[in-house]
């Protein structure tokens, strides 16, 4: 199925996982995710199932001064 990570479509299998979604990206905390602009905990991402055309965000923050 395809989902959408920062915007940019990406192939998951059916069954997906946020988990799986961030693993695809290759994500190093600190950051924070939301699907379809709905944040979610990172204690759930294994739970949270993923659906064609979800649009996921994978957020890390910036600093500076």
């Amino acid at each position: 199925m395809q989902v959408f990570i920062n915007q940019v479509p990406h192939e998951l299998p059916a069954g997906a996982t946020l988990a799986d979604a961030v693993a695809r990206l290759k994500a190093r905390p600190p950051f924070a995710a939301a699907v379809n602009l709905q944040f979610v905990p990172n204690t759930q991402y294994a739970q949270k199932l993923l659906q064609a055309d979800d649009r996921i965000d994978i957020i890390t923050p910036v600093t500076g001064g």
